[in-house]
């Protein structure tokens, strides 16, 4: 028996059965459907997390105060000693040297915490960070409409606040047309001088629900530290993507030789993009891998189902088999029409689940988009081959005893079959 003639078999004895085959294709169905649509939302998410982290630019650097630990991004989990001592105004001032820290183009250090902001009934409590003028190029940020903060503030600490566009939202419905309107910060009241553009989730979660005043004000009346001068991190931007590396070592010998600790004894942590980026990347391929194997299982139990209606068939068809057998038909023609039958059944399954991954993907990204979120599912080819061949593959596995079975019968016994 040829190819071309089993999967015409396989047709017929398949079409025979219509609402069984259907049955059995759906389960297929499903667990292809849900692999293809859960590593497109965990590629998505990557491709999100990433994307927002690169868009600060890739010469940024970050300095925190303690070393670091190895379970989690920085800022969130640092190993501190008593003997550790803060990041402070004076690092921040010693990395401008152009002399020790040649890489090094610009300095910000930054002072944060969390506030209570309200504008007549309405309240939110967001992120707030006592930030200088040089912040804003630092971090590459962007006004939908009004001013940075500046000198002229940093000097007066002047009680003015720049608003991330959601938090605007939260506080006035909408986030143009606020800027000259007073709202109150921990019940102190301060004007609204600029709202920045969205920007999304960023390495410290959204960037888009923050707020910003000056770093003298925030030191003088909202943030307080042990120290007086004490920052909290200092965000510093590499003269070019290729200076990365020397920065980094520039600043690292910069607090070394101020804080007086060893090398290999560092109180303080210097992170990269890429860092972050490394970090990200890591969790979501994770993400992404737990969520792709938990939809596996969905395959395994289709496959489950095309075993057993293969044995069903086998069954059904075992006077057939006999008397293909008598006719003339070899072991090893019986074994290939019910392979190739539970395969068309997996294939025929794996090709309507991609379709389905895809439109599930889709929805998922309508949905976000209606909810203001900006992402995207992707369906990478990479998933569309794995979910096609393993749903082949498994047709294949569990089509194996049947036709073996089936392959096996005595041409005699087979013939007396009831």
């Amino acid at each position: 028996m040829s190819f071309a003639q089993a999967i015409l078999e396989a047709l017929e004895s398949l079409n025979g059965n219509k609402l069984r085959s259907a049955l059995t294709v759906l389960g297929i169905v499903i667990g292809v459907a849900a692999v293809i649509a859960m590593l497109a939302v965990g590629n998505g998410a990557q491709a999100s997390i990433t994307g927002s982290i690169s868009s600060i630019g890739t010469n940024l650097l970050f300095v925190f105060s303690g070393a670091p630990s190895n379970d989690g991004p920085p800022g969130s989990n640092r190993r501190s000693g008593n003997n550790d001592r803060p990041l402070t105004l004076g690092d921040a001032e010693a990395l401008k040297d152009q002399f020790a820290a040649p890489s090094v183009e610009m300095v910000a250090p930054t002072i944060q915490g969390n506030a209570l902001l309200t504008f007549s009934s309405e309240q939110t409590t967001t992120s707030i960070s006592g930030v200088t003028p040089e912040y804003y190029p630092v971090r590459n940020l962007e006004m939908a409409e009004g001013e940075f903060i500046n000198s002229e503030h940093i000097l007066g600490r002047m009680s003015v606040v720049v608003l991330g566009p959601e938090t605007a939202i939260d506080l006035f419905g909408h986030a143009d047309g606020v800027v000259g309107e007073v709202i109150r910060i921990e019940g102190q009241p301060f004007r609204i001088i600029g709202v920045l553009v969205a920007r999304g989730g960023g390495a410290f979660g959204s960037e888009d629900n923050a707020a910003y005043i000056p770093f003298t004000t925030a030191q003088a009346r909202l943030i307080k530290r042990s120290a007086r001068d004490e920052v909290d991190v200092i965000f510093v931007q590499a003269a070019a993507a290729e200076s990365v590396p020397q920065a980094v070592d520039e600043i690292s010998n910069i607090i070394r030789q101020r804080h007086r600790t060893p090398v290999g004894a560092d109180d303080f942590t210097v992170f990269t993009q890429q860092d972050f980026l490394s970090i990200f990347s890591q969790i979501t391929g994770v993400l992404t891998i737990f969520l792709g194997g938990i939809a596996g299982i969905s395959l395994l139990v289709g496959g489950i189902g095309i075993m057993n209606i293969m044995l069903v068939s086998v069954t059904e068809r075992t006077k057939e088999i006999g008397l293909r057998k008598v006719l003339g038909a070899r072991k090893r023609d019986i074994l290939l029409q019910f392979l190739t039958e539970s395969s068309l059944l997996s294939l025929i399954g794996g090709i309507i689940g991609i379709i389905f991954g895809w439109v599930i993907a889709r929805i998922v990204e309508q949905v976000a988009t209606a909810t203001g979120n900006t992402f995207v599912p992707i369906v990478g080819w990479d998933a569309v081959i794995l979910s096609t061949g393993f749903s082949a593959a498994i047709g294949l596995f569990f089509g194996i005893y049947p036709a073996s079975r089936a392959a096996n019968l005595e041409p005699v016994e087979a013939l007396r079959y009831e």
